[in-house]
């Protein structure tokens, strides 16, 4: 059952129901006496492009910290990089929520209520018995249509009556009625981000279709009296860019067509982890808090992740997924935080359940807006480095920003965007298309592993290739003389993205049969790069040398990306440091006030999944859900971290639990597909059928009494892989007219 169903309507924003068309999404809250569907849309921006982000006295700054940093000057060089390094945004914007559309009905008693979300469908309905009749509505956000459509329908005739109003926004703008609808015209403009004078016109119009009864407009408001039916259309367009043509259509027309679209994406991968428990999804999410089990409640988390992707982002998305997904509870973009795109985990994790989960074309846009973000990077890379190719850093906006952030401590990721342009070359791995690596993939990661050949410097102790100053995000260490301390050289987490774009990049020029000279400088750069070192605790050092940490309980454990999305540190292939990245994990879990964020826990969760550790990886998954999920099971950032003074809905806690999830089911490198990696020891029964493994493999796996039972491998094109599952490995060829049903010797 792939449902998320409630007992009564929702109070708050924590327990509406999401909807999206890729761009336009809705929160319905199922109301009785009053329905409401918060409203929001991705283009939706304040702020505009700049090209004086950058301070220009950072690339004369930029030696001088090396030289304080190698030579042990720490808290010099910090006080520099503050003053030199940070970037200088001017109308950096936000994403701002939209007006809601309130419905006000007669109030009285009711009975039989009823409220869900269906996955399979993606319809949101409520239906319940007022006044001897009983009432239905439902809710959907049509991608082919580009719309949000209710249908208000009673048992009886005459039964609808309500008013209805665009209100409660915090944008600048009018509200008016007309003869079949209402209408906002506003503007994205706020102070806090921006300037309070930039930002996109925005333009909201809802039009009533009733069947009897009358209509009536006054003012800002429409009244509907004694109709049979109401059909309600909800379009938003912004001046961002050119909106998809909507079409018209009668709601049946329109509702098939949102149905089998969303279907054709939803139901390729599906996930049975037991029997379902008929309880409403709070109810169960609460139990589960308290420690009872719901293996199904899991797996409908799962399938959740997925329809929030597909909600969120389809290939023709103008924007890919923000912090916040396509739906603005309003508090990110009214803090310090803004709505916008994090290159420090967040967005990265927003697409963890698009290839793996088979849905390859929802990652899309994210390829558009890096093929901007590096057009934009290269002034940044130039300006304040003297390198070529392109740089972005900690966040960026709608408009392309790629300087780093106001703050130290935290704005200094250099490698962001080499993070961010990895999703590149893991789409091209799960689905290898040659077109797409050598006009989209190539392009930006060249010009990335350009700009880190001109960065990356040599560290004067061992002749290592080091990249910095730059920081560890959003971490910090004690210089020697007790300081707290952000800026470095050669962090751990560079060093991983710098391999795996370098590496990358010479085997997509060896692939395309282009660049044979930058092969060859990749190749020695790669050589020379700074080795994974082990400290004194055991752990995987995050910083080149073995400095303690100033927040041994921080969220961010960002040199452990060699785990997971990497793999330069694997338990079979470096059992000694993948030891030592577990002993990580199990220091910043035991240090007190460990800042357990939805985020960390769908990372540590994947972490766990690669350490080949199903049980551990369990516990984190169910404390996602449990503890950093609410009511309508939507991730969320806990208040009283990062600044946050209450719980911040963010999308990536969702995407990143599915993601890990499959990882739990399923894992491949290009060369092996392995089976069943990290099952926890209590899932005993169990089938996934349609995950993606890279190599252009969809693969169907079931298990009996916690042992694999049987697999279907299908595939793209003809190709040999290898298949594991446990000790066991087989080199099988699969072709796409005869699926693969791998046999292994039981055990």
């Amino acid at each position: 059952m792939t449902r998320l169903f409630y007992d009564r309507p929702a109070s708050r924003w924590f327990e509406a129901l999401p909807i999206g068309n890729g761009r336009l999404g809705g929160m319905v809250h199922g109301g009785v006496g009053t329905e409401i569907i918060r409203l929001s849309e991705s283009t939706a921006w304040s702020g505009a492009p700049s090209d004086h982000d950058v301070n220009l006295a950072a690339l004369q700054s930029i030696p001088v910290i090396r030289r304080l940093l190698f030579a042990g000057e720490h808290a010099a060089a910090q006080r520099l990089a503050a003053e030199h390094l940070t970037g200088r945004p001017t109308s950096f914007g936000t994403n701002l929520p939209l007006p809601r559309l309130r419905l006000d009905f007669a109030s009285g008693v009711f009975s039989g209520y009823r409220r869900e979300l269906d996955l399979d469908t993606g319809i949101a309905s409520v239906e319940f018995d007022q006044n001897q009749t009983h009432f239905v509505r439902e809710t959907f956000a049509s991608h082919p249509h580009g719309m949000i459509a209710m249908r208000l329908s009673a048992s009886r005739p005459e039964a609808i009556s309500f008013t209805a109003a665009l209100d409660d926004t915090v944008l600048p703008g009018t509200f008016t009625s007309s003869a079949d609808g209402l209408a906002f015209h506003g503007r994205a403009v706020e102070t806090l981000h921006s300037d309070g004078e930039q930002g996109v016109d925005v333009e909201i119009r809802v039009r009533f279709v009733i069947d009897g009864g009358t209509l009536r407009a006054a003012d800002d408001t429409v009244t509907v009296t004694g109709a049979d039916e109401v059909d309600v259309f909800v379009t938003v367009s912004t001046s961002f860019c050119a909106s998809s043509v909507v079409e018209s259509a009668p709601y049946e027309v329109m509702r098939a067509a949102h149905v089998e679209d969303h279907q054709r994406l939803m139901r390729r991968v599906s996930l049975d982890l037991g029997t379902p428990i008929d309880l409403p999804t709070d109810v169960r999410r609460e139990r589960l808090a308290r420690g009872e089990r719901d293996d199904d409640l899991i797996a409908l988390y799962f399938q959740y992740g997925r329809y929030l992707t597909i909600a969120g982002s389809r290939a023709d998305s103008p924007l890919p997924l923000a912090l916040q997904g396509v739906w603005n509870d309003g508090f990110a973009s009214s803090m310090g935080w803004s709505n916008d795109f994090h290159l420090d985990i967040n967005t990265q994790q927003n697409y963890w359940a698009a290839e793996s989960t088979n849905l390859a074309e929802c990652h899309t846009p994210l390829f558009r807006f890096l093929t901007g973000l590096a057009s934009s990077g290269r002034s940044t890379a130039r300006q304040m480095y003297g390198a070529d190719g392109w740089v972005a850093h900690t966040v960026t906006n709608a408009w392309g920003y790629s300087a780093p952030g106001r703050g130290i401590g935290w704005g200094l990721n250099v490698t962001g965007g080499a993070w961010l342009a990895l999703q590149l070359w893991e789409h091209y791995e799960y689905q290898p298309d040659e077109r797409f690596l050598r006009d989209q993939a190539y392009p930006v990661l060249r010009s990335c592993a350009l700009f880190l050949l001109d960065y990356l410097t040599t560290e004067p102790s061992h002749g290592w290739l080091v990249a910095g100053p730059s920081e560890s995000p959003e971490n910090s260490y004690l210089a020697a003389d007790g300081t707290p301390c952000s800026i470095a050289m050669g962090t751990t987490a560079d060093r991983v993205f710098a391999e795996a774009v370098l590496r990358i990049c010479g085997r997509a020029a060896a692939i395309l049969d282009v660049d044979p000279e930058l092969r060859s400088r990749v190749a020695a750069a790669r050589d020379r790069l700074s080795p994974f070192r082990i400290g004194r605790h055991g752990q995987l050092q995050e910083w080149l040398d073995d400095l303690e940490e100033a927040d041994p309980a921080h969220r961010h454990t960002s040199h452990l990306c060699a785990l997971f999305p990497e793999r330069q540190i694997t338990p079979r292939g470096t059992p000694s440091l993948a030891a030592a990245a577990a002993v990580t994990l199990e220091r910043r879990q035991a240090a007190p006030g460990w800042e357990q964020t939805e985020w960390a826990e769908a990372n540590f969760a994947a972490f766990y999944a690669r350490l080949l550790d199903g049980d551990n990886a369990l516990e984190h998954v169910t404390r996602l859900i449990a503890d950093a999920s609410e009511a309508n099971l939507l991730s969320y950032s806990a208040g009283g971290i990062a600044g946050a003074e209450q719980n911040i809905y963010s999308f990536d806690g969702n995407a990143g639990g599915t993601g890990a999830i499959a990882e739990m089911l399923l894992q491949s490198d290009g060369e092996e597909i392995e089976l069943l990696p990290a099952l926890p020891s209590t899932w005993r029964d169990g089938a996934v059928r349609g995950l993606r493994a890279r190599g252009g493999f969809t693969v169907d796996i079931g298990w009996r009494d916690g042992r694999l039972h049987e697999a279907r491998v299908y595939a793209d094109r003809p190709t040999r892989t290898r298949l594991r599952y446990r000790d066991t490995v087989i080199e099988v060829t699969v072709t796409p007219d005869s699926p693969l049903e791998p046999q292994f010797a039981p055990r």
